[in-house]
C-alpha cells in the first residue's frame, strides 16, 4: 500500500445519514477498514449528514417518493459533502442509489451482500396469506406497492415513510395492519425478532441491490481508493453490476416497479428480472444465466428484451 493511512489527527471521515440503519452500516465499513489495516476507531470519524430524504415532513407526507424527487433525496447533499471535501467517503444502502453518480464521484467498493429478501412485518398475522381481505398494508415502495397489487389485488395499500423504528411505531399506532422490511436491514440492526416470516426470492423479487452496501469516494482520491479496495467484495460487485445494469436499461430511478436478483454459482450467472405496471395488472419477467464476467451485458439485454415485450404504453404512467 503506498498511500498515508488515516490517523486520530487526521482520520478518514465516513459520510452517512442519520438514521440507526445507516449508521450501523457506517460502523460495519469501519470496522471492516479497521481490520484490514490494524487501525484504531479513532483514526476515523464517522459524520452524519442530514439528507432531503430524512426531512420530517417528507416523512410523515402521504406522498409518493417519485413525486418528492426520487432516490437523489437519500444522496444529494452526502454527494455534496463529498465533492466539497467535507466527507473522504460515503455509505449508502445500494438500493436507494441512482444508476449514475455525480461527475467526480465513483461506487466501486461493495461490502458483501445481506440477506436479499423482503420480511414481512405485522403485529397480528403471520404472513401475507394471513391478512383478511380489506386490510391496510403500509409501504413507500413502487416495486412493492406494484407487487402486491398483482399478488393480494383484496388488500388496501397506503403510503409509509420512515426509518425501521418509525415504520414499527406506525404499526404499534394502527395505521396499517402489516408492512415489508428489507431482511438485511432488520438483521443488520439486531431486530430480527420483528420478523413474522421472510418472503422467498421465488415468490416475491426484491429490489434491485437490496441487501447490500456501497462506499462512494471521490475519483481523484487514491488514498482511499487503495482502502477501500482493500475490503471490496467481488462477487457481490458483480452480481450488482448486473441488477444495476438492468435497472438502467429501465428507467434508473425509483419511477418504476423494477425487481431484480443476481445470483453466483460457479462461473455463471443468473440473472431473474421483473417490471409490473404500478396497479399490478401485468407483470412482465426474465430469466437468463451468462459468464460472471458478462453480468452487466446480460443486465442491458435484459432490460432491452422486457421493453421490448412491453410494448408501446407500458410506462405512458410515468409521465402523468
Amino acid at each position: 500500500m503506498t498511500t498515508d493511512l488515516p490517523t486520530p489527527a487526521n482520520p478518514l471521515r465516513i459520510g452517512t445519514r442519520g438514521s440507526p440503519l445507516a449508521l450501523a452500516q457506517a460502523r460495519e465499513t469501519r470496522s471492516r477498514l479497521m481490520a484490514a489495516f490494524d487501525l484504531r476507531e479513532d483514526a476515523f470519524e464517522i459524520v452524519v449528514i442530514k439528507t432531503t430524504g430524512d426531512d420530517r415532513s417528507l416523512i410523515d407526507a402521504d406522498v409518493a417518493l417519485k413525486e418528492l424527487g426520487g432516490k437523489g433525496l437519500f444522496t444529494k447533499e452526502i454527494e455534496e459533502d463529498m465533492l466539497s471535501g467535507k466527507i473522504d467517503i460515503a455509505v449508502h444502502s445500494m438500493k436507494d442509489m441512482p444508476t449514475l453518480q455525480p461527475d467526480g464521484l465513483l461506487l466501486d467498493c461493495y461490502l458483501p451482500r445481506e440477506d436479499v429478501r423482503d420480511a414481512f412485518v405485522a403485529l397480528n398475522h403471520d404472513s401475507l396469506a394471513a391478512l383478511p381481505e380489506g386490510a391496510i398494508v403500509g409501504s413507500s415502495s413502487l416495486r412493492r406497492r406494484a407487487q402486491l397489487a398483482a399478488r393480494r389485488p383484496d388488500l388496501k395499500v397506503v403510503e409509509f415513510r420512515g426509518n425501521v423504528q418509525t415504520r414499527m411505531k406506525k404499526l404499534g399506532d394502527g395505521l396499517a395492519d402489516a408492512t415489508f422490511l428489507a431482511m438485511a436491514g432488520l438483521r443488520r440492526l439486531g431486530m430480527e425478532e420483528v420478523v413474522k416470516s421472510a418472503i422467498e426470492v421465488e415468490d416475491v423479487l426484491p429490489a434491485v441491490a437490496q441487501g447490500a452496501i456501497g462506499i462512494e469516494r471521490r475519483a481523484d482520491d487514491m488514498g482511499a481508493a487503495a482502502m477501500l479496495e482493500a475490503i471490496h467484495h467481488w462477487p457481490t460487485g458483480q452480481r450488482l453490476a448486473a441488477e444495476r445494469a438492468f435497472l438502467k436499461g429501465l428507467d434508473g430511478s425509483c419511477q418504476t416497479p423494477i425487481a431484480a436478483l443476481a445470483e453466483l454459482e460457479g462461473g455463471t450467472l443468473r440473472l431473474r428480472g421483473e417490471i409490473l405496471r404500478p396497479d399490478g395488472s401485468e407483470v412482465l419477467n426474465d430469466d437468463r444465466t451468462a459468464p460472471i464476467e458478462d453480468g452487466a451485458v446480460l443486465g442491458a439485454a435484459m432490460a432491452r428484451e422486457l421493453r421490448s415485450r412491453a410494448g408501446e404504453g407500458f410506462f405512458d404512467w410515468l409521465d402523468t
